[in-house]
């Protein structure tokens, strides 16, 4: 790989539409809604519009989870955002996040409906409203915490940085792909050390750090993300691995994995969730797939 050379930045950066890449479509340098769409609203206390994209994946694996341990008050409808589509800039949903990003929930268990938006505040308003899947030990809580800021922080670097150069740009320049590259083992060796002496990623309880982390990490190295699993020899890994299989096998992430998931294989594809009874037919063709 060759990087292109003799660019020089100009004194003021001016946006070019035809810039390439996989979503050069829907990228822009402006905030605010294109268009004018109301979003759909359903009958249970939470709706969530989002996309099976990692970080949708953590709002989705909370809420399953939650309803795992019979809390009927997590109910949810689940509404998908084709943001290759551009729906994420439409104004009802620019409403709830104007930062037109998914996922973005609006709670409608209070006396007045308030919005959410960033998954990690997603994941914490669940947590600290039902009393689940943070620390039983409130000493433990920074702990879980820092890593759940610890995935906000880093991985930009692993899907705008490695991802994007890695998989999605219109070129392969190596300088990129091997500072990403870098940065993104850098990260995994992080995680693997963390994971050598706790079964989770803040101790021996399940948080919502793990389904954070998991929703990024677990996926890259159960090969599901930028099919750089080899690249990256994420084998190497082992206590990231033996993380990402536990929790892999578990039923509420399997069912949220699939909801809003508008890609891949068709049996694991759920595009809207309004009651649990939408997993029977899919749960049925999944298990009835060959191995």
């Amino acid at each position: 790989m060759v990087d292109s050379t003799g660019y020089e930045p100009p004194k003021v950066w001016k946006w070019e539409q035809k810039n390439g890449g996989t979503f050069a479509n829907i990228n822009r340098p402006i905030a605010g809604a294109t268009h004018d769409k109301a979003l759909p609203v359903g009958k249970h206390p939470f709706q969530l519009y989002s996309l099976a994209t990692p970080n949708g994946v953590k709002v989705t694996v909370m809420l399953e989870e939650l309803l795992a341990l019979g809390i009927a008050e997590a109910e949810y409808d689940a509404w998908l955002i084709k943001i290759g589509d551009g729906d994420q800039f439409g104004s009802g949903f620019v409403e709830v996040n104007p930062n037109s990003k998914i996922p973005a929930l609006m709670d409608h268990s209070g006396d007045t409906p308030v919005r959410v938006f960033e998954s990690g505040a997603i994941l914490l308003h669940l947590a600290e409203k039902f009393g689940k899947f943070l620390p039983s030990d409130p000493a433990k809580r920074p702990e879980m915490l820092s890593w759940l800021f610890w995935q906000m922080g880093s991985a930009p670097y692993l899907g705008g940085g490695f991802g994007h150069f890695y998989a999605y740009a219109p070129e392969k320049f190596e300088y990129a792909i091997n500072r990403f590259s870098m940065e993104a083992k850098r990260q995994l060796d992080v995680l693997d050390r963390q994971l050598a002496t706790n079964s989770f990623i803040a101790g021996e309880e399940y948080t919502i750090a793990d389904m954070a982390i998991w929703s990024w990490y677990g996926q890259l190295v159960l090969g599901r993300l930028y099919n750089a699993a080899e690249f990256l020899d994420v084998a190497s890994y082992e206590n990231v691995m033996r993380w990402a299989k536990a929790i892999d096998a578990r039923p509420a992430v399997q069912r949220g994995r699939m909801v809003n998931r508008a890609f891949g294989e068709p049996e694991l594809q759920l595009h809207e969730r309004h009651d649990a009874a939408d997993f029977d037919t899919k749960t049925q063709d999944k298990m009835q797939k060959p191995a």
